[in-house]
């Protein structure tokens, strides 16, 4: 399974918007294939930006309001938090290269 820390609706606020690195959420759920295939990726890049970023998961199903207020309609789907904003995301299956790009984009400006 996977080593990153869940976040649920409780702990949203304190984990991601006010973390003061950029955080990637990963807004998942059990049954969705892609969502099992994109999270080894994941892992892989944030043991790449360890200590530049954070990097957490979202199951979907169990927190809907999170999901419904950053505009989630597909999954997975990858967002980046920077200064408690959401200012990048990916939706989809995607490779580690995709996501280290999006990455170093917003990292480099940190």
């Amino acid at each position: 399974m996977s080593s990153l820390a869940d976040v649920t609706e409780a702990t949203f606020s304190t984990e991601v918007l006010s973390s003061t690195q950029p955080v990637l959420v990963d807004f998942w759920a059990p049954w969705c294939g892609p969502c099992k295939m994109i999270a080894p990726v994941v892992e892989k890049v944030a043991g790449a930006h360890e200590g530049r970023a954070k990097f957490v998961k979202l199951n979907t199903d169990e927190n809907p309001n999170l999901a419904g207020k950053y505009q989630v309609s597909g999954i997975p789907c990858l967002i980046l938090f920077k200064g408690g904003q959401p200012v990048d995301r990916i939706v989809g299956y995607v490779s580690d290269s995709a996501i280290n790009s999006m990455l170093s984009k917003h990292l480099a400006a940190a």
